[in-house]
C-alpha cells in the first residue's frame, strides 16, 4: 500500500514537471516585460479603439522576440463570430515600449478613425459572387481568395487571384493573371490588376 502511494506521488511529480517543461509553459513576462507589452497594447488600442482591441486582438507570444534595441511584437486579429476575419499585426518597439515609427507597422485596422473599414460584412462566398458578377476571368485553375492586410490601402481587403497562364520549364515557374481587390465592408471592387511571375 505504501509503495502504491509512493508510485502515485512520483507519477504526479513527473506529470507536473513534464507539463511545465514544454515551450508553452514559458512565463510570458520572461519573454517581454509587462510595461513594454502594456505600451504596445495601448498603441494598438489607440488605432482600433479599446473595445475592438479587447475583444479581437491578442499577443502571439510564440512569435514575439527580442531584437537589437527592443522587441518585435506580433498580435493575432480574430473575430470569432466572423471566422474569415484573421490577420497578423507586427511592429517593433524599443526596450521601453516606444514604437519604432520608421519601421514596418503592419496589420493594425484603423477602426477608430475609419469604423466602416472594420465592419466586416462580406464573407468568402459573397466575394466569389461579386468577382463573378464583375466579370473576373475563370482562368485555368480555381481562384485563390484571401482575406489580407493591404499595405497600399492600409486596411484589410479580399484579394481574388485568377490564373490565366502557367508554365514551368528551364526558366523556372511562370504565370500570369488578374487580381481583384474587394472591400470586406461593402463588397465594392477597389481595383482590378494584372499580375505576372517571370
Amino acid at each position: 500500500m505504501r509503495f502504491f502511494k509512493k508510485l502515485i506521488f512520483a507519477t504526479i511529480i513527473i506529470f507536473i514537471h513534464n507539463s511545465c517543461s514544454c515551450s508553452n509553459c514559458i512565463n510570458e513576462e520572461s519573454v517581454i516585460p509587462y510595461l513594454v507589452l502594456s505600451k504596445a497594447d495601448n498603441f494598438i488600442a489607440s488605432k482600433t479603439g479599446p473595445s475592438f482591441f479587447q475583444n479581437y486582438i491578442k499577443p502571439d507570444f510564440s512569435k514575439i522576440r527580442k531584437i537589437e534595441n527592443g522587441y518585435l511584437l506580433v498580435y493575432n486579429l480574430f473575430i470569432p463570430e466572423k471566422p474569415f476575419v484573421k490577420g497578423e499585426i507586427r511592429f517593433s518597439v524599443d526596450t521601453l515600449g516606444n514604437v519604432f515609427e520608421n519601421m514596418e507597422i503592419f496589420g493594425i485596422p484603423l477602426c477608430k478613425d475609419f469604423p466602416e473599414d472594420c465592419n466586416f460584412k462580406v464573407d468568402k462566398e459573397q466575394v466569389k459572387k461579386i468577382a463573378k458578377d464583375y466579370g473576373l476571368e475563370e482562368g485555368i485553375k480555381e481562384w485563390k481568395i484571401g482575406f489580407l492586410y493591404d499595405v497600399v490601402y492600409q486596411k484589410y481587403v479580399w484579394h481574388v487571384l485568377a490564373t490565366l497562364s502557367e508554365s514551368e520549364g528551364e526558366f523556372g515557374y511562370r504565370a500570369s493573371g488578374k487580381e481583384l481587390i474587394i472591400s470586406p465592408s461593402d463588397g465594392k471592387v477597389l481595383q482590378k490588376n494584372d499580375w505576372k511571375i517571370n
